[in-house]
Formats: structure tokens, sequence, C-alpha cells
């Protein structure tokens, strides 16, 4: 019924939790595993597009903060910082693989323009077809639509990358393992929800608020996503990072997460 397996095309969403420990310090193993699987899996003929938060958690650990500042100037300064030193990491650790990455900073006023549009599309048509990974944030220094939540952030910007790179999966990683029934912070018997035909007020309920607080998303966020993805025909998952090598699963079909359909 998913048909993983077949997808090519395929935008990874990397959240701040999923790179980060709660001290916003770099999760060095979980990265390099990361990075070594989405290698291989780049390796095995996939195109992958990945759009990765972790700027602004990674700038506040740097910077020695315990949190990620609440205000909107020191965010983005805070987010100068770890944009330089995310990217400088992914580039070190990508070329262990022989991948080339680069980057691509992305503004609410770019995805609004149909002309900035078409060269965000040949740009990334041009860097897949040398076989390079394109790595895609906001650009949180000029634009402050994701940090004071207008855009809404990084899940909803995967979704709207996904669909102008006409991607056959969104795959978001985060600190959860799927979507639940109730919130399994609470609620101990909450259970996991595999398959999403439709998008329900009853499964829009089921999303809770924030997630981490080097984070900007939660659950609901993820929601707003897969209903951009579903919208434009892409199928999404929602799993958890913590295990990089589970996405070897993932690619041989077996069912792991919330998989929404298209």
């Amino acid at each position: 019924m998913r048909n993983i397996s077949e997808k090519k095309r395929v935008v990874i969403k990397l959240g701040t939790s999923t790179l980060a420990h709660s001290t916003g310090k770099l999760n060095i193993r979980r990265m390099t595993n990361l990075v070594r699987v989405i290698s291989d899996l780049h390796n095995s003929g996939r195109e992958i597009i990945m759009v990765s938060s972790g700027a602004v958690g990674l700038g506040a650990g740097k910077l020695g903060l315990s949190r990620k500042p609440k205000d909107t100037r020191m965010k983005q300064a805070v987010a100068a910082v770890g944009q330089c030193e995310l990217m400088h990491i992914y580039d070190d650790m990508f070329e262990k693989y022989s991948v080339t990455v680069a980057q691509i900073l992305l503004t609410k006023t770019i995805i609004n323009n149909p002309n900035h549009c078409s060269n965000f599309r040949n740009t990334v048509e041009s860097l897949i077809g040398m076989g390079v990974i394109p790595i895609i944030n906001e650009n949180d220094t000029i634009a402050i639509d994701e940090l004071e939540l207008e855009i809404g952030e990084n899940d909803s910007l995967s979704a709207l990358v996904a669909e102008l790179s006409e991607a056959d999966l969104l795959l978001i990683l985060s600190d959860i393992d799927a979507l639940y029934d109730d919130d399994p912070r609470i609620n101990p018997n909450a259970k996991p929800i595999s398959f999403v035909e439709k998008i329900t007020p009853e499964i829009e309920n089921a999303a809770g608020g924030a997630g981490s607080s080097l984070g900007t998303g939660g659950m609901s966020t993820k929601i707003n996503a897969a209903k951009i993805a579903a919208a434009a025909g892409i199928d999404m998952v929602i799993m958890n990072g913590r295990n990089p090598d589970l996405l070897y699963d993932l690619f041989e079909d077996r069912e792991l997460g919330t998989f929404f359909k298209a």
C-alpha cells in the first residue's frame, strides 16, 4: 500500500530534536549515522533533498545559551551563527562519503513569487543532475516568518519544497514515533496511527502542541505539512529519527511511523 521502495525523489526533513541534544549541542552520533544512511540512499540512485532545522538550536548551543532566545533580533543573530555551523558540519560529514552538498536559503517572498519559484526549481534540478544533495532552510537572518511563526516552520516549508521540486515522498524525521490518537506524553494508553488516508477533524484533534524547547513545531505543524503534501499529490511519512538505520527498513516497505496518503 505504501510502496516506499518505489519512491525516487525524496524530501527529508530533519528536526532540531533529531539533530541536537536538549542542550542545543550537536548529537554527533545520531547526525553521523543520519549522514551515513542518507549518503547510502543517495548512492542507491534516489534523489535526496534535505530540509534541515537546527540553525537556531545549534547557534544557541554554540553561544552557550540554555534555550532559544525569544527576542526576534536575537533569534536572527543566533540563526546566523548556527547556519554557518550547520552547513560546515554537513559539508564535512558528507565529504567522507564523497557526497557533495549545497545550501539553499528560502524566504516567503521567494515561495510566493512564480518567477523565483521557477529559479528554485531550475537550481534544484541542476544540483540533482550533478549528483548534489540540496540542503534547504528558511533564511532566518533576513526573513522572520518562521521565527515569528507566520509561515509555520520547517515542517510546512519541507512540504512546500516537496511540492515545488515535484518530489515523490516527503519524509519528516522527528523525536516522535508516529501520530498518536492522543498525546503519549500524557496518556500512556495512546495508540499510534499507522495509516492516514484523509486528514479529518479527528486526526487534527489528535495533533498536540509544540515540540522540544529547541524546536519550533509540534505534531500540529506536521499535520499542516501533510495537508500541503496531500494536496500536491505527494505521500508523506512521519517517523522517529532516533535510529537512522530504520530508514533502510522504511525503503524496503516495512511499516514504520505514520503514512499519509496523497
